[in-house]
C-alpha cells in the first residue's frame, strides 16, 4: 500500500490499523531546537479521541502518545520523531458480520478488490482512527508555527447551519460544548439533532470551518504546488470528506468581478478578503479561511441490503461503536492537517531567504 506519507520537507508517515496493536508515525524534517509542550500535544489527541461525549463513538481509548526518537531533554533534535499510540479497547468480534460482506459507501469493497483481502476489523487501515497520528504531527507543527493561530469549528450539521461570518463569532467558545460550534444556542440544537439521529440508528454529515490568522506573505508555490491546492489535498485526504472550498468558494462564482476583487490598502492588506488569504497560490497575509464538508458515516445501526464477496444480496445491520456524526471529532483533525501544510511551506519558504 502506497500513499502513507504527507508533506515534502515537514513529512509525516503513518502506520497501523484500527484494531491492531497500535498506530504510529514518523515525522521527518522537523527543525531542531523546538521546545515541545507535551501536554499540548496530548490535549490535541484528547480533543479527537473516541468516547469523549454522548454524541460520538463510545469506544474507550486513552490515546496516549509515546515518543521513541527525535526528542532530547524536551527539544526536537532534527532527527526523525517516532511515536506510537497503543490500541487498548478493540472489540474485533463486533465486525465479524462484515467479514464476507461490504458496507455500502465504505472502503470495504474497493480495498478487497484492490488488494485481494482486507482487515475487516473496524475497517483496518481505512478507519478514521488513523487520523490520531495526524493529530500528533499537527500538534508538533503548531509548535513550529508559534505565531500562527489555527482554529476550526463546526459550522453545520445536516441542514442546521451557522449563518454568520467567522469575524462575527467568538471562536474561543467552540471548545465550550461537545459539538464544537462557537454559537451556544446553535450548538445546543445541533447536539439534540445528533442524538435524535443516533436514536434512529442513522448518521448525518456536516461542515467544519477553519480560520488561520497571522499567516506571513509568501507561503505557497506557483503552478502545481499552490497553497490552497495543498490545503485542499490535505483536507480531502481526511476520512469522510466530500468537499473543500476556500475564500468565497462556490458563492464567488455568482459574483461580479467588480464586487469580488479585494481592493488594496496602502500597507498591502486588502479591504475585503474574498480571496481567502491566497492569491496566485501564495499567501497574501490576510486570514486564510475554508470549509470542509463531511458525509454521513457509512456504517448504520439499522437493517439494510448489501452484497457479499460473491455478489449475493444479503441483509446487514451495523454493529459496534460508531459516530452518528463525525464533525465534532474532526475539528482537531482539520486543524492538524492545516498545520502540516503550513509547516511544510514555512520550511520551503526558508530556501528563498
Amino acid at each position: 500500500m502506497a500513499g502513507n506519507s504527507f508533506g515534502k520537507l515537514f513529512n509525516l508517515t503513518t502506520y497501523g490499523e484500527s484494531h491492531g496493536a497500535a498506530l504510529g508515525g514518523v515525522i521527518d524534517g522537523c527543525p531542531p531546537g523546538v521546545d515541545l509542550d507535551f501536554d499540548a500535544i496530548q490535549h490535541e489527541l484528547d480533543r479527537r479521541k473516541p468516547g469523549q461525549s454522548a454524541i460520538v463513538t463510545q469506544r474507550k481509548e486513552p490515546d496516549t502518545v509515546k515518543f521513541h526518537s527525535g526528542i532530547f531533554e524536551g527539544k526536537t533534535t532534527g532527527t526523525p520523531i517516532g511515536f506510537v499510540i497503543e490500541n487498548t479497547n478493540q472489540k474485533s468480534h463486533d465486525y465479524s458480520h462484515i467479514k464476507d460482506s461490504y458496507r455500502p459507501s465504505h472502503a470495504d469493497f474497493v480495498y478487497d478488490k484492490k488488494y485481494g483481502f482486507r482487515d475487516y476489523r473496524g475497517g483496518g487501515r481505512s478507519s478514521a482512527r488513523e487520523t490520531s497520528c495526524r493529530v500528533v504531527a499537527g500538534a508538533i507543527a503548531k509548535q513550529v508555527l508559534k505565531n500562527l493561530e489555527i482554529t476550526a469549528y463546526v459550522s453545520s450539521v445536516g441542514t442546521m447551519k451557522l449563518n454568520k461570518p467567522y469575524s462575527e463569532i467568538d471562536l474561543s467558545k467552540a471548545e465550550e460544548n461537545i459539538v464544537r460550534c462557537p454559537d451556544i444556542e446553535m450548538a445546543s440544537q445541533m447536539e439534540s439533532y445528533i442524538k435524535e439521529v443516533r436514536s434512529k440508528g442513522d448518521t448525518v454529515g456536516g461542515v467544519v470551518s477553519c480560520v488561520i490568522k497571522n499567516v506571513p506573505v509568501g507561503l505557497g508555490e506557483p503552478v502545481f504546488d499552490k497553497l490552497h491546492a495543498e490545503l485542499g489535498k490535505a483536507m480531502l485526504s481526511i476520512n469522510a470528506v466530500k468537499g473543500f472550498e476556500y475564500g468565497s468558494g462556490f458563492h464567488g462564482s455568482t459574483m461580479y468581478g467588480s464586487d469580488h476583487n479585494d481592493s488594496f490598502n496602502n500597507d498591502g492588506s486588502t479591504k475585503t478578503n474574498f480571496s481567502g488569504g491566497v492569491q496566485g497560490g501564495i499567501s497574501n497575509g490576510m486570514d486564510i479561511y475554508f470549509n470542509v464538508a463531511f458525509k454521513p458515516v457509512a456504517t448504520l445501526i439499522q437493517k439494510y441490503e448489501t452484497i457479499d464477496k460473491d455478489g449475493n444480496t444479503v441483509e446487514m445491520q451495523g454493529k459496534g461503536r460508531h459516530d452518528p456524526c463525525v464533525v465534532p471529532r474532526a475539528v482537531p483533525i482539520v486543524e492538524a492537517m492545516a498545520a502540516l501544510v503550513l509547516a511544510d511551506y514555512f520550511l520551503i519558504n526558508k530556501m528563498y531567504s
